[in-house]
């Protein structure tokens, strides 16, 4: 089998950096996934920007949520998250720029479904995330 795809949801914002290390890190990683970067390279209308999100989560085994410290102003990635569980695609989180357990969550994501930084947790729940949704 290939390995699953994931999209990447982030805080476009604050956490671009850590979106380019985290990508940059997963392939020199024994983690077997393969990351879609299918950021918006334009600004474009939201509904033209949702449709063709939507459509690009839908083709993702998995959506990996980059939960940094100012997530509750990040409404992008709340929509992709509920975007994500409208198409019954799983989701789960990363720590990343120094947020932790007690730093706010989007809507829409478990504290249970977020891990830290370490690749071994992180190649965890994607096995997890395969036994799930529309990869049963």
């Amino acid at each position: 089998m290939a390995d699953p795809r994931a999209f990447i949801s982030f805080d476009f914002d604050h956490n671009e950096t850590e979106k380019t290390l985290f990508v940059g890190q997963s392939k020199n990683s024994k983690t077997p996934f393969s990351i879609q970067d299918w950021s918006a390279k334009s600004s474009m209308p939201q509904s033209k920007w949702e449709a063709i999100v939507e459509e690009k989560i839908k083709k993702c085994n998995m959506v990996i949520v980059l939960v940094g410290k100012y997530m509750a102003s990040a409404t992008g990635v709340k929509k992709e998250i509920k975007m994500a569980k409208n198409n019954n695609v799983p989701v789960f989180g990363v720590y990343v720029g120094g947020a932790n357990t007690t730093s706010n969550l989007p809507d829409g994501l478990s504290r249970t479904r977020v891990v830290k930084w370490e690749w071994d947790k992180i190649a965890e729940m994607i096995d997890k995330m395969m036994g799930e949704g529309k990869n049963k």
